[in-house]
């Protein structure tokens, strides 16, 4: 049941990301480093760090790189301190496609909009669940959410509707505001990251 369910959401994103890949002929991985090179603002990333946040192998990211150079969309070059470190960033064009290729997965927003309040929370949780056992076998880099975060508090609270704190904005939330790439993020020290993920999986137990 989930194989069949979980592969035809994978061929949904393929599929989207085929249809709107613009006038450049963009692949998903293309996009995909357009997507995160624009969510960074103008900030300068190395080829090793694209390939490991997007989980792709170092050949396949520069690849990438390298027909996105040629389309003009992002430059290149070597840092000024380490001249072995290859720095990608995008240009002024690849910023406006930049904009277009990081909502190419809001499609599905619509789609879990159709889902009540209780379904949404329960859906939210399930994906962290998910992420998170993806994460811990190693098949996608830790991402920025607030379970892996030093500014996560869970299940502080006895509001079932606003369990946790954010220690950064210094409020109390809900799952369903439980974000997933976080910019204010700071990951917690491995030695506690488990003991975070603990208490969050013990709000939900009680």
């Amino acid at each position: 049941m989930f194989r069949g369910s979980l592969a035809k959401i994978g061929l949904a994103l393929k599929s989207h990301a085929w249809k709107n890949a613009g006038s450049q002929g963009l692949t998903p991985t293309q996009g995909a480093i357009l997507a995160l090179l624009h969510a960074k603002g103008t900030s300068e990333w190395r080829l090793f760090s694209i390939s490991r946040a997007l989980a792709v192998s170092a050949p396949t990211a520069s690849e990438a790189v390298t027909a996105l150079v040629r389309k003009g969309l992002v430059s290149k070059g070597r840092a000024a301190t380490d001249q072995r470190a290859l720095l990608v960033q995008l240009t002024p064009k690849g910023r406006v496609e930049a904009e277009h290729t990081a909502h190419w997965p809001d499609f599905l927003i619509g789609a879990v909009d159709e889902l009540s309040p209780v379904e949404q929370e329960v859906f939210c949780r399930g994906l962290i669940k998910m992420i998170h056992a993806l994460q811990e076998r190693g098949e996608v880099p830790i991402s920025r959410m607030c379970v892996t975060c030093r500014h996560f508090r869970p299940g502080v609270y006895h509001d079932p509707d606003t369990p946790h704190h954010c220690a950064f904005v210094n409020a109390a939330f809900g799952e369903r505001h439980l974000r997933f790439d976080c910019p204010e993020h700071d990951a917690v020290p491995v030695e506690l990251r488990q003991e975070n993920w603990d208490r969050f999986i013990e709000t939900h137990a009680a």
